[in-house]
């Protein structure tokens, strides 16, 4: 028997886990995610290893912003594959993403089984701490997301963009709850060691602009930050 499973690739497509999980629902198929959500592609795979099922088909989809190309699912697929060792099913990936679920059909007949380890998930170009000046945390705990952080952090990441700052200069990354969550949603600039509140994409592109370019911190944006001595 062949299990189908709906992989969420993009940080966005964590932040929607529920819509997703009705779709999987929907398609008959397991729910999977390659970042920030619950169960991990890595996890559903052994599930399904271990309870003897024989064929696997996966099919991608992104919401978005950094989101990894297709080729990185059958990447991290492909290491999960080769370390399985033998016993593992045969598991095949779809050449695309799915924008519409009406490709959902098309895309499962058109998978490619995985035939080898591939190149892993290690690189010379992965060995070494970027050399950011600024890293910016973009909150996306379930009342930030609730309030808005995906434009949020769409802001940033499309502001960045604009000023030319790639991921030496500025590193964006998405967090768990930062706690001020009264203030959401919730963005903070490291090592600057600035905390910002009710960020939403307008906002976002203040801070890129005023803070992380020009080098001055948003005051109408600023949480009072409190230190234990």
């Amino acid at each position: 028997m062949t299990v189908h499973v709906l992989v969420g690739t993009s940080p966005a497509d964590a932040a929607r886990r529920a819509e997703l999980a009705a779709l999987a629902d929907e398609l008959d198929a397991e729910l999977a995610f390659l970042q920030l959500a619950s169960p991990s592609l890595g996890v559903v795979l052994e599930r399904l290893a271990r309870s003897g099922k024989t064929e696997v088909v996966l099919v991608g989809v992104s919401g978005g912003l950094g989101g990894p190309g297709v080729s990185w699912l059958r990447r991290v697929a492909a290491d999960w594959w080769r370390a399985f060792g033998d016993g593992a099913p045969r598991v095949s990936t779809a050449p695309a993403f799915m924008e519409e679920t009406s490709q959902w059909r098309a895309l499962v007949e058109l998978a490619r089984p995985i035939t080898h380890g591939g190149p892993g998930l290690t690189s010379a170009a992965w060995e070494d701490v970027p050399e950011h000046r600024h890293q910016v945390f973009v909150c996306r705990g379930p009342r930030c997301t609730a309030a808005g952080a995906e434009p949020a952090w769409k802001g940033v990441v499309l502001g960045l963009m604009g000023a030319g700052l790639g991921d030496d200069d500025v590193l964006v990354t998405q967090t768990g709850c930062q706690f001020p969550c009264n203030h959401a949603p919730v963005v903070t600039v490291q090592p600057d060691d600035v905390w910002y509140g009710g960020v939403d994409e307008e906002a976002a592109g203040a801070i890129v602009s005023q803070h992380l370019v020009a080098g001055v911190p948003v005051e109408r944006l600023r949480l009072p930050r409190r230190r234990k001595d």
